[in-house]
């Protein structure tokens, strides 16, 4: 049976349908096993001690993964989650995305590679921005390198929306991280190895989002300062940024990007919403957009728009396999760009106070702020 169908796939008509096929032969295999694709895998977390890590952690642990590795540079963190997790299928290497070494010997012996290690704070890379390239560019180009030379089956690599039409360092090497992954994959048979990635937004209570500095602002009596009222962002929780991660992981080929949808409301709303949860009466003071920041966030621009596979709660957007010829480039364009418009935090799916209120409830900073204020 393999031998007709590698004779089929050689087929490039065919190559496609094979390739699903396969891909729903092995997830049939699991539904009836009961088992999910990671089961007896080991999974390689970069930037594992961060907020994303944690949330595989606590989804993985609970299941038949073999080993799961965090890898960072941060021991203090690292030791942190030893002892809270204690768990001897967790692994713990110390090392640095920027030391091809030192991925290679956390690499050996992985089969799957969530890739979050990154510098995320835009004001950090607007003053640093060769710290952001080393990290972020050349970083991700060590763990793809040492990941396909190690045999991984699947890497995972995450972006952002500020990587599309990038306005600050941040961005723009995260732009570069999703090219050099999609420049990677083209070497690659889908077959036995796929690099993909997710792109999505602030994820809401994560490190350095806005909800924890309202309850901090609310909790010390001080005014809940936004930039601009009218300024909408993307509502993701955390565990649905797994998901999208776990989506790609599962539905990728080569070169894939896929993002989530997901509702969005104004800066504005979102004052409100948690002023109303925690009962709080501070004073909402405008202080104006920062530094690189937008006025919406954008996860899909018009021209990924216009090839974008819409697969219900996510979009697919397969890789640009155009080689160096250049007529491809200069000589023959697409009119659908201009009458196509991207998907932004402007245009999806707006929430109003109540709606947002309802969303951010959930939330756990939220959750343990409301029973300080005995409203639990």
């Amino acid at each position: 049976m393999c031998q007709v169908f590698d004779k089929i796939e050689s087929c490039g008509k065919y190559r496609q349908l094979i390739s699903l096929f396969l891909y729903f032969q092995m997830q049939m295999d699991c539904l009836i096993k009961g088992e999910n694709m990671l089961d007896g895998g080991v999974l390689l977390i970069t930037g594992g001690t961060g907020s994303f890590g944690n949330a595989v952690l606590r989804k993985y642990l609970k299941t038949d993964i073999a080993e799961i590795r965090i890898f960072s540079r941060d021991e203090k963190k690292q030791d942190d989650m030893r002892h809270l997790y204690q768990s001897d299928k967790l692994k713990y290497f110390i090392g640095d995305v920027r030391d091809l070494q030192s991925v290679r010997s956390a690499m050996a012996g992985v089969d799957y590679v969530f890739h979050a290690a990154a510098l995320k704070q835009v004001p950090s890379c607007e003053f640093y921005p060769i710290e952001a390239v080393k990290t972020n560019v050349l970083g991700a180009d060590n763990v793809l390198t040492a990941a396909v030379d190690a045999g991984v089956r699947r890497v995972v690599v995450l972006s952002t929306d500020k990587a599309v039409y990038p306005i600050n360092a941040m961005g723009m090497s995260k732009a570069l991280m999703e090219k050099v992954m999609i420049a990677k994959s083209r070497e690659l048979d889908d077959n036995n190895q796929v690099l993909c990635a997710t792109r999505y937004g602030n994820v809401m209570a994560s490190r350095g989002s806005v909800i924890p500095l309202f309850i901090e602002q609310i909790e010390l009596g001080k005014p809940i300062t936004i930039t601009d009222p009218n300024m909408t962002r993307f509502l993701l929780h955390l565990d649905e940024a797994v998901e999208l991660v776990e989506y790609a992981f599962e539905h990728a080929k080569n070169g894939d990007l896929f993002v989530k949808k997901a509702p969005a409301s104004t800066i504005r709303d979102l004052a409100f919403a948690v002023k109303d949860i925690l009962h709080a009466d501070n004073e909402i003071r405008v202080i104006g957009t920062r530094h690189g920041e937008k006025l919406y966030e954008t996860l899909v621009n018009r021209e990924e728009m216009i090839k974008a596979e819409d697969q219900g709660g996510y979009y697919r957007i397969p890789s640009d396999n155009r080689d160096l010829n250049y007529d491809k480039y200069f000589s023959n364009g697409n009119e659908k760009i201009s009458r196509t418009i991207e998907y932004t935090s402007d245009n999806t799916e707006r929430l109003d106070v109540e709606s947002t209120k309802r969303l951010l409830i959930k939330l756990d900073c939220l959750q343990e702020a409301m029973k300080k204020r005995g409203l639990l």
